[in-house]
């Protein structure tokens, strides 16, 4: 009597061993769509706990009395930015009080006033207050808001310490601490905030977008943050491979772990069932 084959078992000719790997790869998508939800709103909380839900005030500097000073500052840049155009080497050194009263008093900056006031500058970093917006976590609109979700905005109120470099035309801070009374910063939301491109807006600007475009180095001294250009010198990169954002390589890793151990499952399944196909 000839053997009956049950019908249900995975052998190489069922279609049972491809549609279990079908069933795991739909659940490792499963399961990184919610590993990376979980870790977001993970993340908004961890940023929750040294935000606010509402700006601070930040100083600006006041305009009153200073017009011969703004004056004196406005003939200082337009030398400088005559210099660039020149095949001579130029420099222009600006005090904390200078680049203050620039924000104070030129349109272009309107949108720094009362969210970033530099406090200090020494041979090895820049201090700068900050109200810095920033998102907060998703949540379902209210009446009378558009869409389905969205969400509310969280305020970094505290001080930057940072150096600045310039790279790729521009002029970035690299935050080597954030400081926010009575709260602990994470050292990952610390490098996520690094590089602070607060010049990014101003790279299309007509004057201090080629302005940046031309220096080749930005340098810090006692008191001074010092723009420079060299004749036949490149901008250099100021940042290298080993500053990229570890927080970052790190969500990474996690997901090549996680792709590697699928794959890996993936191979398995696919020489289990190659091999009952030559078995059978």
């Amino acid at each position: 009597m000839p053997e009956t084959t049950d019908p249900t078992k995975a052998t190489g000719r069922s279609p049972l061993a491809g549609c279990a790997i079908l069933l795991t790869v739909g659940l490792m998508v499963v399961f990184l769509v919610v590993f990376s939800i979980v870790s977001f709103f993970r993340q908004a909380d961890a940023i929750a706990k040294f935000t606010a839900p509402a700006p601070a005030p930040v100083a600006t500097t006041s305009l009153s009395g200073r017009e011969a000073d703004v004056q004196a500052l406005t003939t200082r840049l337009e030398a400088f930015n005559q210099q660039l155009d020149g095949d001579q080497p130029a420099s222009l050194a600006l005090t904390a009080d200078d680049l203050n009263l620039a924000i104070a008093a030129y349109e272009p900056f309107k949108d720094l006033r009362g969210t970033f006031h530099i406090t200090g500058i020494t041979e090895k970093n820049i201090r700068m207050d900050v109200s810095y917006r920033m998102n907060g976590k998703p949540r379902r609109t209210r009446e009378g808001e558009p869409g389905m979700i969205t969400s509310d905005f969280q305020y970094l109120n505290g001080t930057l310490v940072g150096r600045p470099w310039l790279e790729k035309n521009e002029i970035s801070l690299r935050i080597d601490q954030v400081i926010v009374p009575g709260k602990s910063v994470p050292e990952e939301f610390v490098i996520r905030l690094s590089p602070y491109q607060v010049m990014q807006r101003y790279l299309d600007h007509p004057i201090m977008g080629p302005v940046m475009k031309k220096l080749t180095r930005v340098e810090l001294a006692p008191g001074q943050l010092i723009l420079k250009r060299t004749p036949g010198e490149n901008q250099a990169d100021a940042i290298s491979h080993e500053q990229v954002d570890s927080g970052s390589s790190r969500l990474f890793t996690v997901f090549g772990i996680v792709a590697t151990i699928f794959l890996a499952f993936v191979s398995l399944m696919i020489f289990i069932s190659a091999r009952k196909k030559r078995l059978s």
